[in-house]
């Protein structure tokens, strides 16, 4: 599906999205940041925040987009094997950090709906993952745990586990 905008919208996890980010305040919505801000704001994405700096890939995902990142949260990246994180974020290992992380990202607004089960897409990294729809959304094996937080760039959709590039 490069260079094809996905329209994904999940109606189930809608209540969870918000929940996710219930810490904006009537006056802040994710909608009014993008994807960087969104997912600092949110509190629960402090080693992804950790790991897109060490990448270089802030400005990236600050810029104008649209992105879809399938962001793992903090607990997620604690489930990889002892020392993977560590061993990720040292500078002589930057390549591999960031084909792990723009594996997390699609290019344009890939929103939750019209999904089918096996839809695959291309990540940013050129590798493509896919999405399950069965029993609940996966991408890749990751849960979907919210889904379309709104950024001014893109859109957000949480998982529950970091999503390894195959092997290159």
């Amino acid at each position: 599906m490069k260079g094809k905008i996905m329209n994904f919208r999940l109606p189930s996890l809608a209540a969870a999205a918000f929940g996710a980010f219930a810490f904006l305040t009537p006056a802040v919505h994710a909608a009014d940041m993008d994807i960087v801000d969104t997912a600092v704001e949110a509190g629960s994405f402090t080693t992804l925040a950790a790991a897109l700096e060490a990448a270089d890939l802030v400005g990236t995902l600050k810029g104008e987009g649209p992105f879809t990142v399938f962001a793992p949260t903090d607990d997620a990246f604690a489930a990889l094997p002892a020392g993977t994180i560590d061993d990720l974020l040292k500078p002589e290992n930057k390549d591999k950090l960031v084909a792990v992380l723009t594996y997390h990202v699609v290019p344009g607004a890939v929103m939750s709906g019209n999904l089918t089960n096996g839809m695959t897409a291309t990540t940013v990294n050129g590798a493509s993952v896919t999405i399950m729809t069965e029993g609940g959304v996966t991408v890749n094996g990751a849960n979907v745990t919210a889904a379309d937080i709104g950024a001014t760039n893109g859109v957000i959709h949480v998982i529950d586990a970091v999503i390894l590039p195959p092997a290159q």
